[in-house]
């Protein structure tokens, strides 16, 4: 097989790809239908929060169509995260306090994986449910900073920097770090790392000495987690759901009302997932809840 017939082949593969994951695409929106309600005051909202956290946006616009919705009394929301970045979630975290507070139950239901960030988000709940073998927990925050520099030195490369002060190119991957780089960094960390003990202490009724010591980045499983009160009660799915229909009054079985995604957002998902895939995370420097 010569080159040009493997570049071809090439190309027809990826086409093909694309053709059908934009026609899987469509097909979705197509059969996007929200699920209305048969009788007044017997419907739940129900969302997903799945994969990584990177961009609170649909997600938050989606609790607030439900929060408004008079018709919803409650809202059922599936994670299955390993968490993301630091403001995406808080954002979230944020939306769903403020539902909770306004009045309105939430319930969340963890699927194989709800750590770090994506038990940030489940802390304000109502109610969490775990499922026993859920992997949870994961309370920590993490920086990555890559550095080049040794490859720029076998190729022959150098990048010239003109700074402000010292710190200004902190994080550089040009440069080897300092240990004054390294201090400034860490107390950036420790102070996120604060912030998410604090919120996991007073959303889940938790003395600070005795979370932290388990919260130095270990994963837990959902039973373990129930044991040590980061979740309130062990079940599926529909436990989640008839818990919440319960909390909400609502007698036999409730219907779910999906907002529907927004295009924009479903083709950004699209483009951010391959980008991920084929290059991988190129955001650096990151502050990440996230359990690998």
């Amino acid at each position: 097989m010569n080159r040009r017939t493997l570049i071809v082949i090439i190309v027809a593969a990826v086409l093909v790809t694309l053709i059908s994951t934009v026609l899987t695409v469509l097909f979705f929106i197509a059969g996007l239908k929200e699920e209305l309600p048969a009788a007044s005051g017997r419907a739940l909202g129900y969302v997903t929060i799945q994969g990584p956290i990177t961009d609170s946006r649909e997600t938050v616009r989606q609790l607030k169509s439900l929060a408004k919705n008079p018709q919803v009394k409650g809202i059922l929301i599936r994670v299955e995260s390993p968490g993301g970045g630091v403001t995406a979630a808080h954002e979230i975290y944020s939306e769903i306090k403020r539902i909770k507070e306004a009045g309105k139950p939430v319930v969340v239901s963890m699927g194989t994986v709800a750590a770090s960030g994506g038990y940030y988000v489940s802390s304000p709940a109502s109610v969490i449910v775990a499922n026993p073998g859920t992997l949870t927990g994961s309370i920590g925050v993490i920086m990555e900073l890559p550095v080049i520099r040794g490859l720029l030195d076998k190729i022959g490369m150098k990048v010239e920097v003109i700074k402000s002060r010292e710190a200004k190119d902190i994080g550089s991957p040009f440069r080897e770090m300092t240990e004054a780089d390294r201090r400034l960094l860490q107390g950036v960390v420790s102070d996120v790392y604060e912030q998410f003990l604090q919120v996991v202490s007073a959303e889940r009724r938790i003395p600070l000495d005795s979370l932290k010591t388990i919260a130095d980045g270990r994963i837990l499983t959902g039973r373990q987690a129930k044991g040590l009160g980061l979740v309130d009660t062990l079940g599926t799915l529909e436990d989640a759901k008839r818990i919440l229909a319960d909390l909400c009054g609502i007698k036999g079985e409730p219907k779910l009302i999906k907002p529907r995604p927004k295009l924009g957002y479903l083709w950004r998902q699209f483009f951010e997932e391959t980008g991920r895939r084929l290059l991988g995370e190129l955001e650096f420097p990151r502050l990440s809840y996230r359990w690998f």
